[in-house]
């Protein structure tokens, strides 16, 4: 039985923990926030044995084995390294932390500490990046040319709220410009050429980012982000055999198409009832299960590597935050 903890009682971690209480061979034992009557709320909702009033509390439990982060970007780092020291393994929300300097120190800690760690970019889990591998592996596509890819949506105007605050890390670009970004480097690894774009906003974050990366296999991507307008949210990959399409919106998708020229080829559906978080919970339970310190789907390196594309559109874009004390 894995015990699992969450740290941060907001919304992701309420559907997270939905999924987690659906799965075999594990637990939510304790929730932490820091108001101790929202952790006690959480914990009733989502079936929790144990809830803290404090961040260390949780991560000081001995009867807690990994622990999920769920709070704002900028308090990544310092909410893992935590969890880290008292010997727990960490599963933490995307953005792993808010630039290369901070993931470096979350994976040197885990090293150090000799606990498992793993970025929660749950959509490289999901049963559509599976097939997609598949048929990539099996080259049905053929060589990867071209990646096209969006996530936009029109968000409520709270220039205090979190996605227009740029004390807690907000912005287009590390909440979903980073699902298309992610999906390269998924399929063609670290880019060797990187430009952006962007609209940044009177608080000072991206409203909207455009992102170009190329290859030196001659691959090229075509990405988009924005919190200003809905897009369709589908992302495409083009072989020189065939296309895939992902359809809307696609980073959680439950269906995508097999295309070539002369239409569609096959048509691919993915049912369940999880909300896709479970995903990344049984991936992590087999990793613990099994001894391991990081997944093979998802290693450290790759979370280095994508981190390091994130610094490179954000030196492009002049985009920096109050938090970090150095880019």
């Amino acid at each position: 039985m894995v015990r699992w903890g969450i740290i941060g009682c907001g919304k992701i971690a309420g559907k997270f923990a939905e999924d987690l209480n659906k799965i075999e061979g594990c637990a939510l034992y304790g929730v932490a926030s820091r108001s101790i009557d929202k952790a006690i709320t959480f914990a009733k909702v989502n079936n929790a044995q144990k809830a803290f009033g404090s961040y260390e509390e949780l991560a000081q439990n001995d009867q807690i084995d990994v622990v999920y982060i769920a709070t704002p970007h900028p308090f990544h780092k310092d909410n893992t390294i935590l969890c880290l020291q008292n010997g727990k393994h960490v599963l933490c929300e995307k953005p792993f932390a808010m630039n290369i300097h901070e993931v470096k120190e979350m994976v040197n800690a885990a090293k150090k500490n000799e606990r498992f760690l793993m970025e929660a970019i749950w959509t490289q889990f999901f049963p559509f990046m599976h097939k997609i591998r598949e048929l990539v592996n099996e080259g049905q596509l053929g060589k990867i040319k071209m990646i096209e890819a969006d996530f936009g949506f029109k968000a409520d105007v709270d220039l205090c709220g979190r996605l227009y605050n740029p004390h807690l890390g907000g912005g287009a670009l590390l909440d979903i410009g980073i699902y298309p970004i992610f999906l390269c480097h998924s399929l063609l690894g670290k880019p060797d050429e990187i430009s952006a774009n962007a609209v940044i906003g009177s608080t000072g974050v991206d409203e909207s980012t455009v992102v170009n990366l190329k290859w030196q296999s001659g691959a090229l991507a075509s990405l988009n982000c924005t919190i200003l307008t809905d897009t369709k949210t589908v992302a495409k990959i083009y072989g020189d055999k065939a296309y895939v399409e992902i359809n809307s919106r696609w980073h959680e998708s439950k269906s995508m198409s097999l295309n070539n020229k002369m239409g569609r080829i096959e048509e691919f559906k993915f049912e369940d009832d999880y909300r896709g978080y479970a995903y990344e919970i049984m991936e992590v339970n087999k990793c613990l299960n099994n001894n391991k310190t990081e997944s093979e789907l998802l290693p450290l390196q790759f979370s280095v590597d994508l981190i390091e594309t994130l610094d490179t559109v954000r030196s492009h874009i002049n985009l920096a935050y109050p938090s970090e004390t150095k880019l």
